[in-house]
């Protein structure tokens, strides 16, 4: 396979030869940026999406004329996932995984942040004032995590280790889950998020899920109830969530992820003192690169040894089936 090198699409910079070295072990690559893309693919197979934000594929398809399979750095494929990637025989598959555990603290970690109200403590800090406050318990309190795969299930498990009273919105509705106990269809999403106290969207962006948390479903919510993305930034309509955060609809949101990345320096989000930004970053845990490229070199030995690639993406949902 070194005379069809795999392409690794990157955003200006290429992952170093040490981090690349369990691919180049298997066969060459042919690094590129969006600019070189077309050219690049010419002849190729294989497309490593290191830059897995790029939505460069589109105008550059033309030069896929032998591209098989498309991997991308990410749980999430949406900025890939064109009509010509669709309508095509290309395999896609994600990086289903690597961050599962990473996000799934973050989330606890926001929760508790909201509950100990951190923030508001290193605030009174900055400006030297003593201020003895109570908090609340976390303990007790009920959680709905939208979005049943295996990043859902993981803020499941360590959620309900941290004692909260989870249960997760699907597809399907179901009974007996083993880390959600009870799982609600997504019709039923209102009434769910009517009696939750954390609202955690760990859902792919597809038709169905896209501005699902709009002002419907902001007003369904508890006033006291916080919302958290580790999704996508598209799932929750950002006006209305504003809307929502400025008149205490709810009572905070923690976002990860939004609509407009980066978010602009003007943007009223981030002067509201209820809401907590983070730069996309909640499943970037030290090393996360070098295991996004680890786990492709795995995917790659697969490829070579013609065995049945893992976490194969549905392209017409948009993720791995059973996630």
């Amino acid at each position: 396979m070194r005379d069809r090198p795999v392409v690794v699409l990157h955003d200006g910079s290429a992952p170093s030869a040490e981090m690349m070295a369990p691919v180049t072990e298997l066969t060459a690559v042919r690094y590129t940026d969006e600019a070189g893309l077309a050219e690049a693919l010419s002849g190729a197979e294989v497309l490593f999406a290191y830059h897995f934000l790029s939505d460069a594929l589109a105008e550059a398809w033309h030069g896929a004329d032998s591209l098989r399979w498309l991997h991308v750095a990410a749980a999430g494929v949406d900025s890939f996932m064109t009509p010509q990637v669709r309508d095509s025989d290309v395999v896609v598959t994600n990086s289903r995984g690597v961050f599962d555990d990473a996000i799934a603290e973050y989330v606890l970690g926001q929760v508790l942040s909201f509950a100990k109200d951190l923030p508001g403590s290193w605030r009174r800090q900055q400006q030297h004032i003593w201020e003895h406050r109570e908090s609340e318990r976390v303990a007790g309190t009920r959680a709905l995590v939208v979005g049943t795969g295996p990043i859902g299930r993981s803020i499941a498990r360590l959620l309900r280790a941290a004692g909260l009273q989870v249960r997760g919105s699907g597809r399907r509705a179901r009974e007996g889950d083993p880390d959600f106990g009870v799982v609600r269809a997504q019709e039923d999403l209102p009434g769910e998020l009517a009696a939750a106290d954390w609202v955690v969207l760990a859902a792919p962006l597809t038709d169905a899920t896209r501005g699902m948390i709009d002002s419907a479903a902001l007003t369904a919510m508890r006033p006291s109830a916080r919302l958290i993305n580790v999704g996508r930034g598209e799932l929750v309509r950002t006006e209305d969530l504003v809307t929502a955060l400025r008149e205490g609809t709810i009572a905070g949101a923690a976002l990860d992820v939004l609509e407009t990345e980066p978010l602009p320096a003007g943007h009223p989000l981030w002067d509201l003192p209820t809401a907590l930004i983070t730069p996309h970053s909640s499943g970037d845990f030290i090393g996360w690169r070098g295991a996004l490229v680890d786990l492709f070199a795995q995917n790659l030995a697969r490829w070579q040894a013609g065995q049945p690639l893992h976490n194969v993406v549905d392209k017409t949902r948009g993720y791995v089936p059973g996630s």
